[in-house]
């Protein structure tokens, strides 16, 4: 194309592209600057969420510790033992010792006299580095009941904690110690995205490595970029290079002992975190050329446009519009305007074409150049008229094919293009060698196919039915390739069916779907097909007058402390009594009232039924938490939390009364409007729990953001923990996760008390299941809270804590 400057369209073009430019580069460079900012915030944030993560696996380790050394100071036998102050009984403290060192794997357990020294050992060498350590914090323990800290042996830290043994005064102290080394760095690494260093700190500045999740010598190269910081540490994220690759680190104290200093270092790749942002950018940097490519043709259209004479632009216009596409625009002029008079005039013969061409589209399929869905009605009403008149019957035959969807995606849209080819021309050339000249063949749409068969009787149109379906069952052969590919074919006639040629091919549509169902071949119509609607229609008439009928029951399932063994909530479940057909499964009924809306008044029955039933409980002496779900439809209700005040406060009952599940699908729907509606009933002070965790397919990113209190582990994970242990480290990992998060755990299906144990020692909060009771009624309830007794092994524990 070329352009003079001079004229209008040239300055005009000019014009708009060096704006068009500006605008487009200045655009990219402030996003790009967004997103390098964007990243750098997310990296922050992440390390400032791993120093969380790892404090708490800290304080996790710490009350593992606490507990194991208050387990054995507490057992008779130990204090016995330090009691008699016999050497007969050395070996039976130090087998304590190592024994209960083992159970929460401590690196260190020792036994401190109450003339304050070491008198048992499971490590002499390592005892004596930690003495120092250990005897400062005997007055601490004392006082408190137990004392924590980090000591540093030999550049290594140690979690390190004392628990007197009293009888009742104290005769001693037990110290056992955890070393922070590279298993807490791995640790740290499976639970997030960050490299983790845990170094040591002498009084001369030097900084030694005690573990990391760096291998070989991009550990050391961690250390010594530290090193060059100089004594002053940083106390904002700061970059480091390990090898080739650039980190944003941060350095977090933990403790210190005797002038050294121990500190985690968390460092998390730079150019992993910042990979999708960079794809983000050449799509940018793309889109912006194309923009820009898009908008100089845009601009150099525009401009032609606006340089032609508009007198002669009024004129042809007018003349085209009138119809006038006969006439032909003559001009001898080799400038704009005789460019413009040539440009007319290809439109004019453009226009003519296209109306002929758009007359033919509306009846014509242009792929296989047979009538469409439309061109085929008008063509079996016209039949259905000819049929009444001479008192005849008509068939329509519709198909649809199978596994064309998978063809066309293995194969591409040209390949499924011409298989749709193939089987018009197999369909045509059929009813030529039978003769047919008065049926009809037509594609409709997509892969869907009909025949219409004038003056035929039901074997006729069935005899054409087994043909078409043996034909097409014959292999087709496309660009060397062999394809098999069969149909659902439908049969429906006139006058036995329907006199209009919709409900006709409406008829025959619902007989070929039944067919795919039942991989029938052809199947002819029958009334009864329908009547899944009507009995659909009837459902929901019969649920409407249950909720009036007073026909729904409460049942519930009770929840479980998994460590105490008491009962501290309850799943609200909901019952179906027919006054006909008896007792209703859930199964039959929720996903029909999910599907017509009517899940919404089955939730506020049974809200209802559970305020009314925690409100008894409560009287009785027994606060339980009671759980109800929540389905797609109610998160969507902007208006359920006020409904729901609206309920607590008819009741008298706080929001902490009640436990709201929600599934991981429902809240991925519409997650906007969901996490709207959750956040407002977090604000109000309910619970909010994830149900059925881990069967989804949520977001993690986003699942942290919503303000729940508690998952549940769906009982597929749980059912077989005692054979799988594929399925125990997924609720492992789950309870991990949880814990991490900083929710409550509850496991559904327990069924039996091994399970209950392995969830226990996994430090799974809550459970449910059939082996502490099956869902009951809600007026039964209150008996079986008399009569729940905990098993044994689970109670014990407690009661030798109390005794002791």
């Amino acid at each position: 194309m070329r352009l003079r400057f001079r004229s209008l369209e040239s300055r005009i073009v000019t014009l708009f592209l060096v704006l068009i430019v500006a605008v487009q580069l200045i655009g990219l460079l402030v996003i790009q600057r967004g997103i390098d900012n964007n990243a750098r915030l997310a990296i922050s944030s992440e390390l400032n969420n791993g120093t969380k993560v790892f404090t708490r696996l800290l304080e996790q380790n710490a009350q593992s510790l606490r507990f194991g050394a208050r387990l054995l100071a507490r057992d008779t036998a130990f204090v016995a033992a330090i009691g008699n102050n016999d050497e007969s009984d050395r070996s039976t403290i130090v087998s304590a010792l190592e024994n209960s060192g083992a159970r929460i794997k401590a690196s260190l357990s020792m036994l401190i006299s109450d003339e304050r020294k070491i008198t048992a050992t499971t490590n002499p060498v390592q005892s004596m580095g930690l003495e120092k350590m250990a005897l400062s914090l005997l007055d601490a323990a004392e006082a408190a009941d137990g004392a924590i800290g980090i000591a540093i042996v030999d550049h290594r830290p140690f979690q390190i904690v004392a628990m007197p043994v009293k009888a009742p005064i104290t005769i001693g102290w037990i110290v056992m110690t955890f070393p922070i080394d590279r298993q807490l760095a791995n640790d740290m690494r499976e639970v997030s995205s960050l490299h983790t260093t845990v170094l040591t700190r002498g009084q001369q500045g030097k900084w030694l490595q005690a573990g990391s999740t760096f291998v070989g010598p991009s550990a050391q190269t961690v250390v010594d970029q530290l090193q060059a910081l100089g004594p002053t540490l940083p106390t904002l994220p700061f970059d480091i290079t390990v090898e080739t690759g650039q980190y944003s680190a941060r350095l977090l104290s933990i403790g210190a002992d005797d002038g050294q200093t121990a500190s985690v270092l968390l460092a998390r790749s730079i150019d992993e975190a910042t990979a999708e942002y960079r794809r983000l950018e050449r799509w940018l940097v793309g889109l912006t050329l194309g923009g820009i490519i898009l908008s100089a043709l845009a601009i150099v259209l525009t401009a032609k446009r606006i340089a032609q004479p508009i007198s002669e632009l009024v004129v042809t216009a007018k003349r085209l519009e009138q119809g006038d596409y006969k006439t032909p625009i003559d001009s001898a002029r080799e400038d704009e305007i005789g460019h413009l008079a040539h440009a007319f005039d290809a439109m004019r013969e453009g226009i003519s074409k296209r109306e002929q061409e758009i007359r033919r589209l509306a009846y014509w399929d242009t792929l296989t150049n047979l009538p469409n869905r439309a061109q085929f009605v008008l063509l079996l009403n016209d039949a259905l008229l000819e049929a009444g008149r001479r008192g005849e019957a008509l068939f329509v035959l519709m198909m649809d094919l199978d596994r064309f969807k998978h063809v066309n995606d293995v194969m591409g849209h040209s390949f499924g293009d011409a298989l749709l080819r193939q089987v018009a021309g197999r369909l045509q050339l059929l009813l030529a060698n039978r003769r047919q000249l008065s049926a009809q063949v037509a594609r409709l749409g997509g892969d869907e196919f009909a025949v219409l068969l004038p003056a035929a009787n039901i074997d006729a149109a069935q005899i054409m039915a087994a043909e078409i379906l043996q034909v097409l069952e014959t292999p087709l052969s496309l660009e060397d390739q062999m394809v098999d590919i069969g149909a659902g074919l439908g049969i429906a006639g006139y006058p036995e069916h329907a006199d209009d040629g919709e409900t006709l091919l409406s008829m025959a549509e619902v007989a070929m779907y039944t067919a795919k169902q039942r991989n029938d071949g052809a199947v002819v119509y029958d009334p009864g097909m329908d009547k899944s609607s009507a009995k659909s229609l009837s459902l929901l008439t019969e649920l409407r007058n249950a909720a009036e009928r007073n026909e729904f029951r409460l049942h519930v399932q009770p929840k479980i402390s998994l460590q105490s063994g008491k009962v501290v909530g309850m799943e609200a479940l909901v019952r179906w009594v027919h006054p006909e057909r008896g007792n209703v499964f859930p199964d039959e009924f929720i996903p029909f009232a999910e599907q017509t809306g009517f899940i919404r008044v089955l939730t506020r029955w049974v809200m209802e039924r559970s305020a009314e039933l925690c409100r008894e409980l409560a009287s009785q002496g027994h606060h339980l938490k009671v759980s109800v779900n929540l389905s797609t439809r109610d998160l969507l209700d902007q208006d359920l939390p006020a409904k729901f005040a609206e309920l607590l406060a008819q009741h008298k009952l706080t929001p902490g009364s009640f436990c709201l599940e929600i599934t991981e699908s429902a809240i991925m729907d519409d997650p906007v409007r969901a996490q709207h509606t959750l956040e407002r009933l977090s604000d109000m002070g309910v619970d909010l729990s994830i149900d059925d965790f881990g069967t989804g397919y949520s977001s993690l990113a986003y699942l942290k953001r919503l303000p729940v209190n508690e998952l549940k582990i769906d009982k597929s994970f749980v059912l077989n923990m005692e054979k799988d242990e594929g399925d125990t480290k997924i609720v492992r990992s789950t309870i991990d996760l949880g814990h991490n998060m900083g929710l409550r755990v509850v496991a559904e299906g327990i069924e039996s008390e091994a399970v209950w144990r392995l969830l226990a020692e996994l430090g799974c909060d809550q459970g449910q299941g059939y082996f502490m009771s099956r869902p009951i009624p809600a007026d039964q309830m209150i008996v079986w809270l008399e009569k729940w007794r905990a098993p044994v092994s689970v109670t014990a524990p407690a009661e030798e804590t109390e005794a002791g």
